[in-house]
């Protein structure tokens, strides 16, 4: 089978074959059909982003994806040849540890013991052919009648999900998706509305984005474009919100001044909650009394749930997930560079897949 290799931050990209691998004890072998590029790959695989670290020989980069079962491992129950899966990087060692080792496979160690771990399961989705640790899949119904495509973006919902989920948003909610026109902020504010929230304010600063993702999500949603200046933007978003919103996300990445965030903190209603997601690179300036007399609820959360997969399968079974509104751009496998360059460019409701050829 071919597969990508990367020799380390900066290092060589290279189309090799490789052998198919044999399903190890937990493990399944999976034929890969389709799997996302993100948009910041090109700035991974050059070595940009510091803040990564691979694993210490080449491996094979990529993340999530979609993929049918080749074979599984000893010790694996719940599936079988042939069935369709949704894979997520997300691998958390399953131990009864007070801070288990995780990792996100094909891209990064995360916890500071997981190096071991990484080193287990260095390789990700850019080949014919991959291994997973059986606890990183989700089997998709026979009948879900979703195409891989339409499947394999689900790694673009399932980090705002993460971060809704902590929040507790629900129906008759209103939200405010702070980067509403990323990547995952706009897969927000589809998600807000597949939730049931009454409204889903989508607010940041490219007005035109915004009303791109706005006319997708549908009626409930309503864009807010931030003016950078704080007064004005809270008050523009509690008047979207009729008086105060019940909870807020912030999918910023990157940002360089923390004032899209703490307009949409003081947006909220009295016992609001504030989800972090972002990619901050200024402190947070928390305003101490305001947090403390409004009773709000500020909580960072790392990705999502085990279940939130199959939580995001059934909205999009139940036809309340908008899968339809993310447009596809695919490449076949052998044109990675071209994919990162594409994924690169791409903005809000957008996907740049590698597929099977």
């Amino acid at each position: 089978m071919k597969a990508w290799r990367l020799a380390g931050a900066g290092g060589a990209l290279t189309f090799e074959e490789r052998p198919v691998p044999e399903p190890r004890e937990g493990a399944v072998t999976l034929r890969m059909r389709a799997t996302p590029v993100l948009t910041y790959m090109a700035d991974v695989v050059a070595g940009k982003l510091a803040a990564y670290q691979f694993p210490a020989q080449p491996f094979t980069p990529g993340t999530n994806g979609y993929a049918e079962v080749l074979a599984v491992g000893r010790g694996v129950y719940g599936l079988r040849a042939g069935d369709g899966v949704v894979l997520n990087p997300h691998f958390v060692a399953n131990e009864t540890a007070a801070d288990a080792a995780q990792i996100l496979i094909g891209l990064t160690r995360i916890s500071p013991d997981s190096a071991p771990m990484q080193a287990d399961w260095p390789d990700g989705t850019f080949a014919e052919v991959a291994q997973m640790p059986a606890a990183v899949l989700t089997k998709v119904p026979a009948d879900s009648n979703l195409p891989p495509a339409r499947l394999a973006t689900f790694g673009k919902f399932a980090v705002p999900y993460g971060g809704l989920d902590a929040t507790g948003v629900g129906p008759g909610d209103t939200l405010i998706v702070v980067g509403a026109s990323g990547n995952f902020g706009s897969a927000a504010v589809l998600l807000g509305v597949a939730l049931g929230c009454a409204r889903v304010i989508a607010a940041g600063r490219d007005a035109r984005a915004l009303d791109a993702v706005v006319a997708k999500a549908g009626p409930r949603a309503v864009a807010v474009a931030l003016s950078g200046d704080a007064q004005r933007d809270v008050a523009a978003l509690r008047e979207a919100a009729g008086g105060g919103a019940d909870a807020a996300i912030d999918l910023v990445g990157r940002a360089a001044d923390a004032g899209a965030t703490l307009a949409a903190l003081r947006a909220l209603r009295r016992g609001g909650r504030l989800s972090l997601m972002g990619s901050m690179s200024v402190p947070l300036p928390l305003p101490y009394g305001e947090v403390l007399l409004n009773n709000w609820r500020i909580q960072g959360r790392f990705m999502y749930p085990r279940d939130a997969i199959a939580r995001l399968l059934g909205l999009a079974r139940a036809g309340a997930l908008a899968l339809d509104a993310i447009e596809i751009t695919t490449f076949p496998l052998a044109e990675l560079p071209a994919a990162m360059q594409a994924a690169a460019k791409q903005r809000g409701l957008q996907a740049t897949l590698l597929t099977a050829d």
